[in-house]
């Protein structure tokens, strides 16, 4: 029994890091890597529009896979590769239509960070016009 759990979580990272290098043009270690993470969750470290795309290359990786019934990790490979390039479009035609690239190396401290300057600004704003 531990065995095949053994199995199927290598087999899913396997999948996973398929779908993500499908999508993102790297491998969820280079994604870590590029946000600066060493042992954090790369999901929570995502901006909203990562999060969507990497659950759109989720989501169209699943509909293939329930639409051809794929057998063994290679066949499934391919699938996830498959969902992931459906979003890979997505993401090229965003950043070439924006001018942005939709990968930053913002994490989870940025956003944080971020979020306590505009509690701040918003709180100075305040009590400026309460005066």
């Amino acid at each position: 029994m531990a065995r095949s759990w053994l199995k199927e979580g290598r087999e899913y990272t396997i999948l996973t890091n398929e779908i993500t290098k499908a999508w993102s043009g790297m491998t969820t270690r280079q994604y870590k890597d590029h946000k600066g993470l060493k042992k954090q969750n790369l999901r929570d470290n995502m901006t909203t529009t990562e999060l969507i795309l990497n659950m759109l290359a989720e989501i169209a990786t699943k509909d293939i896979a329930n639409a051809t019934h794929p057998q063994g990790l290679e066949e499934n490979k391919k699938v996830a590769k498959a969902g992931g390039s459906i979003t890979g479009n997505a993401r090229r035609e965003s950043e070439m239509k924006t001018g942005k690239p939709v990968i930053t190396s913002k994490n989870a401290i940025d956003f944080g960070r971020l979020i306590s300057d505009i509690i701040k600004a918003a709180t100075e704003e305040d009590e400026k016009n309460n005066e």
